[in-house]
């Protein structure tokens, strides 16, 4: 070994390198996931790096069911998901027991289920190498391509450095692409800037559907609310009961629920649609302030409703994008402590009526359920974080349509079928009386499935990398196109993308889009829509 090559390979060492990679993709959601299965059955060496101790983001930590509004519309990887699901209660109860019946076909599934069904899935490819409990410390880009990353182990902080043919982000936040200096947007646009009529500063009324008082349409820097997904047992067996109420606990947070139940804001629906977390048991109730869907195993998914004027999560993330690790940990422990102090107080003030709290008394952490955590979900619910600036911004008339039907995308790679659906930017206000700031719950609106390009995966300027879960969209589109599913389906795509890209010696933005579209067919992908 010459001399330079001696002293090149001692820095490599000292520095933690690694031999370079062909794809590496940061962040193990759903969407890291499907990309890296599809990268490596096309014979591709992945890397997949995660921050947690595990993967599978919300899909694995609460979020027990598939929200999907159209089954016709997103298969491939994510199908597989939902048959190895279905496989797993069907080969341990058999066809005709409860819990078969109620993993509705496998898109609903207990935290653990999905768990292993996502950790066998990658254990089937060889070519995948994952790595947890690691963060981003710097990323490598010259020429206007990322060519390296350097990652910090969490705990232990050993450094390494990757280097790759082709770099996936497919976190929630958009750290990857931030950190290569790729261009984003951050809060909502203004009503002008699209043109899309639910932009930028609103209040809108979700069953009238129509927009209220306040509404501005003005851009600003505001986020959705971010909240924990709960999984909760009604098995007294399983039940890992709080004794206290969580560190920070202030039950002023909650007197808000009292006004709401007062006016009626704790009713049941209008329309009722299964799967909607609507228990009948709870209506008119403070446990209203939860909404509940059973899942297996006498466990429920728990979302918190947001259409109460209580709902205290709004502006609680304000930071957390942008900030270090130090503010994030304090902004997810703040949000630990709002869920768990919720459940405390609907289950133990003295205020709350008697039946409520023997209601919300049904319902505990359960102990077989994130056993290294507290028996409570590791993934903080970002509803939305940066949004990628890339070739194409998907907007609320790519979804809705302008008077007609959505577009078609020549270079469409996968179908979004999801109702526009954002939480609340802001708490109440002092002439809020219906709903809080910058809630769109569009769920009752028929949804008529729209195509996602290609382009909204791809930097403006950076190459080397593709981005298929902080993609390039507008506010009230990425509304639409948050949902799990969809962002395994795009995962798919990037993953069989990055592939293309390697085989051709090309950019990501470069591959053949024929050769895509017929590789992702092929998997079982739904790539367009029949017209209604």
């Amino acid at each position: 070994m010459t001399l330079p090559r001696l002293l090149l390979a001692i820095f490599a060492l000292l520095c933690g390198s690694s031999a370079a990679q062909e794809v590496v993709i940061y962040g193990g959601t759903p969407g890291g996931i499907t990309a890296a299965i599809s990268a490596a059955r096309l014979g591709r060496a992945v890397t997949l790096i995660e921050y947690h101790d595990h993967i599978g983001g919300m899909t694995t930590s609460g979020l027990g069911k598939s929200d999907i509004e159209n089954r016709a519309m997103i298969g491939g990887l994510f199908k597989e998901f939902v048959a190895g699901v279905h496989r797993h209660y069907l080969t341990k109860y058999g066809s005709h027991h409860e819990n078969t019946k109620l993993c509705q076909d496998g898109y609903y599934a207990e935290p653990q289920v999905a768990e292993s069904v996502l950790e066998s899935m990658i254990a089937r490819e060889a070519k995948i190498t994952v790595l947890k409990g690691w963060r981003l410390k710097a990323a490598e880009v010259t020429a206007n391509k990322l060519r390296g990353i350097t990652i910090v182990h969490r705990r232990n902080s050993e450094v390494r450095r990757l280097r790759a043919k082709v770099f996936i982000d497919a976190t929630y936040e958009g750290d990857l692409y931030a950190a290569a200096g790729a261009k984003f947007r951050l809060g909502r646009e203004s009503r002008e800037e699209f043109d899309e009529p639910h932009a930028g500063v609103v209040y809108f009324d979700y069953q009238a559907r129509e927009f209220l008082p306040g509404t501005t349409g003005r851009g600003d820097d505001a986020l959705p609310a971010y909240t924990y997904r709960l999984c909760l047992t009604k098995d007294p067996q399983n039940a890992a009961r709080m004794t206290s109420p969580p560190p920070g606990y202030d039950r002023k947070d909650y007197l808000g629920y009292f006004d709401d139940l007062k006016a009626g804001r704790l009713a049941g629906p209008k329309v009722f649609k299964p799967g909607r977390g609507y228990n009948p048991k709870h209506f008119d109730t403070l446990v209203r302030a939860l909404s509940v869907a059973d899942i297996p195993n006498g466990k429920h998914d728990v979302n918190i409703n947001p259409r109460p004027l209580g709902f205290p999560f709004p502006e609680e993330n304000r930071g957390y994008i942008e900030g270090d690790e130090a503010t994030r940990e304090r902004i997810r422990q703040r949000h630990r402590s709002l869920a768990l102090g919720l459940l405390w107080f609907l289950q133990n003030d003295p205020e709350v009526p008697a039946a409520h709290r023997a209601l919300a008394n049904e319902m505990h952490l359960p102990k077989d359920e994130f056993t290294d955590n507290g028996h409570f979900p590791w993934q903080l619910y970002v509803r939305e974080g940066r949004r990628l600036v890339g070739e194409y911004t998907l907007t609320q008339h790519d979804i809705t349509g302008k008077g007609q039907e959505p577009k078609h995308h020549a270079d469409s790679i996968a179908v979004g079928e999801f109702p526009i659906d954002s939480f609340p930017c802001r708490k109440r206000q002092s002439g809020d009386t219906l709903v809080l700031e910058g809630y769109l719950g569009m769920l009752d609106y028929i949804t008529r499935p729209y195509e996602i390009p290609y382009r909204i995966l791809i930097p403006e300027k950076i190459d080397g990398l593709i981005v298929p879960v902080a993609a390039s969209t507008t506010h009230v589109a990425f509304s639409s196109i948050r949902m799990e599913p969809t962002w395994m389906a795009l995962g798919q795509a990037a993953g069989t993308a990055a592939h293309l890209a390697i085989q051709a010696s090309t950019e990501p933005r470069a591959v053949s889009i024929n050769a895509l579209q017929t590789h992702l067919l092929q998997q079982g992908q739904v790539i367009r829509h029949a017209k209604r």
